[in-house]
């Protein structure tokens, strides 16, 4: 689909139903001009801020750190990726190239050592997307997607959070749904014009009876996406759906959810660095943009791997990755005798694929053919329109003369299932000439996670437009090395991370606050008491005891056992290893607030909490895997500690909150990382780390000019680490000193614009602080258009200067072959919406 076919289709969209509802205007359809979409006189009332406290109150009231977006403001972002909203908040950091697959999100300066969100809970309606954020390729955010159904997104920046929930030391993010409120629903028509990929949005709520309401929504999308691949990357949607039955003295929600889903993994792809390290230029190779361009190809759409049981599987790799959610839930609260109980409970069946081509080394195709095969190797293409064809000029090839010793990632999620109920009980009490809010609770939680692992190495060209291509392999006597293009079925003929998990974590926690409030004060304590059990087994010839890890398999089955099938990764399933240990521990966290008058107040506050570790404890010295214990129960969490004080501000349109903080915590986990070569290297670390700094956020409103700003400023360092005393006292790897966004706009009744600024300062790629990587800052503008009630014409331009930039560099140095891999951002994305109310 072209641009101009895929302009010509929104305009003609947006000019068929203008008649229609000017019609129904004249027609005397008044109603219409209520809902949201409409003017922007008529917003919904904000809900009080009920993430990670006791009770909703106000902000000024509280002695917390928090934020909130909702789906307006999301809309306006110009991109739906969760960590890209998340990173729209003040406090939190969020990597990502635009998907969810492959996210790291942390808050604070709090280490950002691996994939996921180690420190910062994230939540749906009250409960835990999963147990824990940093599941070995199954980032929270890969089971979560933003559409018309969702109300808002709340956080909380340390605080009460740890007392809360259970591991969420650093914050807690909640996506809170609409539940049908309001009578109407909307229907949203998106399509990429400058790409491949179009959406369709719905919501659709309102009320039964006087007493019962619902609402229900969803999306699907389809398309290549922004990033050329080759085929439809982007394809699925989701439905969620809720029905509220309200009594004199509380309600019941009975809430479901079905998510199918596959979209790119944008990982890491070339690009060139020239310069010092201290002072790096960096800049696209030949024939690939990086901003544009992706290792996904239609001629890279499958591979053979083994599965869980070692039998043989052909991978569609087209899948990227897919998420997969199915889940039930109960929502209650009820005043009883002076008391308000409530209770979440929910049951999901998770699932999914994760699929990752990535790199072990860039190299020379000149070079990468005799380092496999000798002298007077050569190379031919395995897939494609050149499929057996000989490179006969490997210097020029593609323009860059680049082919990539790759590692393919694979991952099946075959259960991620949780049940988890969060009960609690408050009441407020008359005391003095005060008020005592009291609260107890009590969490329960159930996390399986059953993992299959593939790693294997293969060859393959750089190409732009989803061309890239495998190529094999041949020693001089044309012997192949490579089979399809795979060097190695497992990473470099051994049996290394060749694993499988089948584990059950069970979590118990109860809870309670104290808060007493006087006049102008309040001073408050939480307290949360954790204790959980780990059991299952584990499988890899990684565990040690005599485990064999490799084995000749007949892959494509032949008949014959090629060179790379003679040492194939299998499980060693008759020697599983062992997963039986039990952890505890205590968070707690004290507060005070003095609203110094109606439109300011000062807070303070200290925390203590934990992270109860996940898969990545295992295959480490950390369990005995013949017992399953711990060799030592310090390992089974990382303390967080955090003090924090505030000053708040709010009054004739102006909102101001300032926050300094500090943080400090133990993080045993697994990085992937790179040497000065940008060789992959993985490394089991024990560190501890600090963190100080200053956050802020404002939104100043006038008339019809708004300014939506936040900025934190962060030191942050580590203190300690076991294995490598020269990194003490470097700032951790991505950390940058400043991150920052900024939405400026103009909104009357019948056009809103304005733009969404995101960005950072430079930071170091590595722990060793050498090579500098940059900073950046995003533009992106918005429009939005309502000639009538009841539609709105919308235009996003994310990253309209079409900027380089660099969510992760993987060298810890400028390499001398003068090419690196790099996770980026994608460049300038235009996208067109039409949105009819009704």
């Amino acid at each position: 689909m072209n641009t101009r076919f895929r302009l010509a289709l929104a305009l003609s969209a947006a000019a068929i139903a203008l008649p229609a509802h000017a019609q129904q205007a004249a027609a005397g359809a008044d109603a219409a001009a209520a809902h949201k979409s409409d003017s922007v006189e008529a917003k919904p009332q904000k809900q009080a801020f009920t993430t990670g406290v006791a009770k909703g109150r106000d902000l000024l009231d509280s002695a917390i750190s928090a934020s909130s977006i909702d789906e307006e403001q999301i809309q306006k972002i110009g991109t739906r990726s969760i960590a890209e909203v998340l990173g729209n908040m003040p406090g939190i950091r969020a990597e990502t190239a635009g998907t969810d697959g492959l996210t790291a999100v942390t808050i604070r300066g709090l280490p950002m050592a691996a994939d996921g969100s180690k420190f910062l809970q994230i939540q749906e309606d009250g409960l835990p997307v999963l147990e824990f954020g940093d599941i070995h390729f199954a980032s929270t955010t890969a089971f979560l997607r933003t559409d018309l159904s969702l109300s808002q997104v709340q956080a909380i920046r340390g605080g009460s959070a740890s007392t809360f929930a259970s591991n969420s030391p650093g914050g807690l993010v909640n996506f809170i749904s609409k539940t049908g409120e309001e009578d109407g629903g909307t229907l949203q028509l998106s399509s990429g014009i400058d790409h491949e990929l179009g959406r369709v949005d719905f919501d659709y709520g309102g009320h039964l009876s006087k007493t019962v309401r619902f609402n229900v929504g969803g999306f699907y999308r389809q398309g290549e996406g922004p990033r050329a691949t080759g085929y439809d990357a982007f394809k699925g949607g989701q439905i969620k759906m809720n029905v509220t039955k309200t009594f004199g003295n509380g309600y019941i929600r009975l809430y479901g959810k079905y998510l199918d889903d596959r979209e790119p993994n944008y990982a890491m792809v070339p690009v060139a660095v020239r310069g010092t390290n201290a002072d790096p230029s960096y800049s696209t190779i030949p024939g690939f943009d990086p901003r544009k361009d992706t290792l996904y190809s239609r001629y890279k759409t499958s591979i053979l791997a083994l599965d869980g049981n070692n039998n043989v599987q052909n991978l569609d790799l087209r899948e990227g990755d897919r998420s997969k959610v199915a889940s039930i839930g109960l929502e209650a609260q009820f005043d009883v005798a002076g008391w308000t109980f409530s209770d979440r409970m929910r049951y999901a069946a998770i699932s999914g694929t994760y699929n990752e081509s990535s790199s072990m080394a860039l190299l020379p195709a000149a070079a990468l053919a005799p380092a496999f095969a000798g002298p007077g190797a050569t190379l031919r293409y395995a897939t494609g329109p050149n499929a057996g064809k000989t490179i006969a000029n490997p210097a020029t090839l593609n323009g860059n003369g680049l082919l990539m010793y790759g590692l393919e990632i694979h991952s099946d999620l075959e259960k991620l299932d949780n049940f988890t109920n969060d009960f609690r009980g408050s009441r407020v009490w008359g005391v003095g000439d005060g008020k005592l809010t009291t609260t107890a609770g009590f969490y329960a939680s159930s996390q399986a996670m059953a993992q299959n692992l593939d790693l294997l190495n293969d060859v393959f060209d750089i190409a732009s437009g989803g061309n890239s291509a495998y190529v094999d392999v041949l020693t001089a006597g044309g012997v192949p090395v490579t089979q399809g293009g795979v060097l190695n079925y497992g990473i470099r003929g051994g049996a290394g991370y060749r694993r499988r998990y089948d584990l059950q974590y069970r979590v118990f926690a109860p809870y309670g606050s104290v808060n007493y409030q006087i006049g102008a004060l309040s001073v408050g304590g939480s307290l949360r008491y954790d204790f959980g059990k780990v059991s299952g087994t584990l499988y890899g010839a990684d565990l040690g005891g005599g485990r064999v890890g490799v084995a000749p398999v007949d892959m494509n089955r032949d008949g014959a056992i090629s060179l790379p099938e003679r040492s194939v990764a299998v499980l060693p399933l008759s020697q599983p290893g062992l997963a039986d240990y039990s952890y505890k521990y205590a968070s707690y966290s004290v507060g005070v607030n003095y609203r110094i008058a109606e439109p300011l107040s000062v807070f303070a506050r200290y925390s203590r909490g934990a992270r109860a570790s996940a898969e990545r404890l295992f295959f480490s010295p950390a369990v005995n895997p013949n017992s399953g214990e711990l060799t030592d129960p310090a390992m089974a969490f990382g303390p967080v500690k955090q003090a924090e004080a505030g000053v708040k501000f709010r009054k004739d349109g102006v909102t101001l909150f300032a926050t300094g903080f500090w943080a400090s915590t133990t993080d045993k986990n697994l990085q992937i990382g790179a040497d000065a070569t940008g060789q992959t290297v993985v490394l089991q670390i024990d560190r501890d780390y600090s963190a100080k700094g200053v956050e802020l956020e404002g939104l100043f409103e006038h008339g019809p000019l708004s300014l939506r700003l936040g900025a934190t400023y962060t030191k942050a360092k580590i203190d300690a680490d076991k294995a490598d005393k020269t990194l003490v006292g470097n700032t951790p790897r991505h950390q940058p000193d400043l991150i920052f966004q900024a939405t400026p706009q103009f909104e009357v009744k019948r056009f809103t614009i304005g733009t969404n600024v995101i960005g950072t300062t430079s930071s170091f790629a590595q722990d060793g602080n050498l090579l500098k990587q940059p900073g950046y800052a995003i533009v992106s503008p918005f429009v939005q258009v309502r000639p009538v009630n009841g539609v709105q014409i919308g235009l996003n331009v994310y990253n309209v200067f079409d900027k380089l930039a660099f969510v992760s560099v993987n060298s810890a140095a400028v390499p001398a072959s003068g090419v690196a891999t790099a996770q980026t951002l994608t460049g300038r994305t235009v996208t067109a919406s039409v949105r009819f109310s009704f």
